[in-house]
């Protein structure tokens, strides 16, 4: 296997490191807080944990080294690795919102799902999830905090909407603010900011409930897993709120039409063409297919819609 770097330092010793999902580049993100008790965010899927592995070395981060390992939640192309990183660095604690911890240390239901839902794809994207021994788990509930040495800490927020299992990270020296998934994907290439609303927890309100909660932590700069550092902070999130809402409406519409997916999806592709620079005609086809394989129109429509029968 190829495991070459890309390494982006963020200042402040933090350094952005492509997990390479599934041989795609610059699609999902992890993050090392190389501070005196180092700190992994986001290892991103198995598949990606020698990666990640050789990125630590690089960064001169060895299996004693590593303090922590954080997920801003427990879907594979985030944590899909933590297994895997968690025998590579015996001595990392693993921290995780309460109600995902059940899975990293018994991963055999979510797996179920999951390959239920990805089918023959599966093992291309994520690979195994192997389990972590329990008491190297710490659960962590509507707050947190992940000591990063030298008075420095990362401060867990929960932030459901995406998943019920989701936190956001602050970074109490830089206002660095990790948002997982919770603000949607971000793409640099385009600046454009899409939704990430997959089955079966996404809930619009919980979701702009937590992207205010975000906005009103006064963070400096926004850390996407997918994909990149952000510094337009205000701006952002109030894009992804204002996608989120025009998403939910335009499903809406077709479930009162009595529509079925496929047509909800055309809707939502139809409304949304000219919002995106990524799907306008100017811009390289392999990139919006790159973005496709990661969090599909067809995926989040499905989520909109279960969301909407369920409140119904």
């Amino acid at each position: 296997m190829d495991t070459t770097t890309t390494i982006t330092p963020l200042g402040a010793d933090v350094y952005e490191i492509d997990t390479r999902m599934a041989g795609f580049s610059g699609i999902t993100a992890g993050y090392l807080i190389l501070s005196d008790r180092p700190c992994l965010v986001e290892p991103g899927t198995a598949g990606s944990a020698p990666i990640v592995q050789q990125a630590l070395t690089d960064l001169g981060v060895g299996p004693a080294d590593l303090a922590s390992v954080v997920v801003t939640h427990i879907h594979l192309d985030h944590a899909g690795g933590v297994g895997d990183i968690a025998e590579m660095y015996p001595g990392a604690e693993v921290v995780v919102h309460e109600k995902g911890a059940r899975h990293l240390a018994s991963p055999e239901r979510l797996m179920r799902s999951a390959r239920m839902v990805f089918g023959d794809s599966f093992d291309m994207l994520f690979g195994e999830l192997k389990p972590t021994d329990a008491a190297r788990i710490r659960a962590v509930d509507d707050a947190g905090v992940i000591d990063l040495g030298g008075g420095r800490r990362l401060e867990s927020y929960y932030s459901p909407g995406h998943a019920k299992h989701h936190v956001g990270l602050m970074d109490s020296l830089t206002g660095d603010l990790y948002v997982g998934d919770a603000a949607g994907i971000y793409i640099p290439e385009t600046a454009d900011i899409r939704p990430a609303t997959p089955p079966p927890d996404f809930d619009l309100d919980t979701a702009l409930k937590s992207l205010d909660a975000f906005q009103s932590l006064g963070p400096q700069r926004l850390l996407f897993a997918h994909y990149g550092p952000v510094a337009e902070v205000d701006d952002t999130l109030e894009r992804s709120a204002e996608e989120l809402r025009i998403w939910v409406d335009t499903v809406r519409n077709a479930r009162e039409q009595h529509l079925d997916l496929d047509h909800a999806v055309a809707m939502v592709t139809e409304r949304t063409r000219d919002r995106y620079v990524i799907t306008r005609g100017d811009v390289d086809p392999a990139l919006a297919a790159k973005y496709e394989v990661l969090s599909s129109t067809e995926s989040n429509v499905a989520g909109i819609m279960h969301a909407l029968n369920r409140h119904a």
